[in-house]
């Protein structure tokens, strides 16, 4: 599940601190508080038919991650409304793209982790690219040893940059042959996989992981919804691997991915006992959204 290079995205124009930069050109100080320590937090979000698909909602998480980090300067919504708005139409893109909208603390006066030493204010980032989802039909994940991060440790509601749990994660699903790794809770149980978040179906009820260690994802958040208005049920509750193993249908949720049949788990396929297809069902709803929601964009 190696991402190719889109050659279209060569000459891309990417959004730094109010400039639009070529690609080769677009870079950040070696003094940036993201290069000295992975400070500074993120969004992943889509762009479907010429619409910004939960733009609010990722613009929400933005500025409470920020603010849980005590960043300064933090830009308000509508100037980064306007920087990304500005990075689509200088690179005429409408449709089938991702954008990876990163704010960092900003540059130091010399290296170091104390926040006093940022004195230029917060780094704006917007890089747009051409990008489809990133998964294949159905994905094979394996039980990472790695543990995900509790909220005593480093809280997963803050969408930091500091991403090396999840690469180490993704490590071992990469020497195992499949495509992402599970990672559990401080108590066994499942919190998510190493960029998604995961489903399961058991009789025709939906389930998904308490969001305690896990990030509450975005697309997460949508399919609780599409469940409730739709006369789904849906629970959150604690899983372990064995319902997991044993469930009628598993998938991911995510900006890149969407959402994506999980066909096998640490070699044990997920074999479904019922009629029902809840996954189609919710990814109907879904797609139908993507396509009709979401900040038109004014060019």
């Amino acid at each position: 599940m190696l991402q190719k290079f889109n050659p279209k995205n060569e000459h891309i124009k990417v959004y730094i601190n109010g400039q639009l930069l070529p690609r080769a050109e677009a870079k950040v100080s070696v003094f940036d508080s993201v290069v000295q320590g992975g400070d500074a937090v993120w969004e992943g979000i889509r762009v479907y038919d010429g619409r910004i698909f939960a733009l609010d909602h990722h613009l929400e998480r933005l500025q409470n991650s920020a603010h849980a980090l005590a960043f300064q300067d933090i830009p308000s919504n509508e100037t980064v409304k306007q920087a990304i708005f500005q990075t689509l139409e200088a690179n005429n893109m409408k449709d089938g793209v991702h954008i990876r909208l990163t704010l960092t603390r900003g540059k130091k006066i010399t290296s170091g982790m104390d926040p006093r030493l940022n004195q230029f204010g917060s780094t704006l980032i917007v890089l747009a690219e051409w990008k489809s989802p990133v998964y294949p039909p159905s994905i094979t994940l394996i039980t990472s040893s790695i543990r995900r991060n509790s909220p005593m440790s480093l809280d997963s509601k803050i969408h930091h940059n500091n991403l090396l749990n999840n690469i180490l994660a993704k490590i071992e699903a990469n020497h195992a042959n499949a495509d992402a790794g599970i990672l559990l809770d401080k108590d066994g149980f499942v919190s998510e996989a190493n960029g998604v978040n995961l489903f399961i179906v058991k009789k025709g009820i939906v389930y998904t992981p308490h969001a305690d260690s896990c990030l509450p994802g975005i697309t997460r958040k949508i399919i609780i919804e599409i469940c409730k208005n739709n006369a789904i049920s849906i629970q959150e509750k604690n899983l372990s691997m064995t319902e997991f193993y044993t469930a009628d249908e598993v998938f991911t949720t995510g900006t890149m991915g969407e959402l994506t049949k999980v066909a096998s788990i640490d070699g044990r396929k997920i074999v479904n006992k019922s009629s029902i297809e809840r996954l189609a069902e919710i990814n109907t709803y879904f797609k139908a959204m993507t396509q009709q929601a979401g900040q038109k964009l004014p060019f």
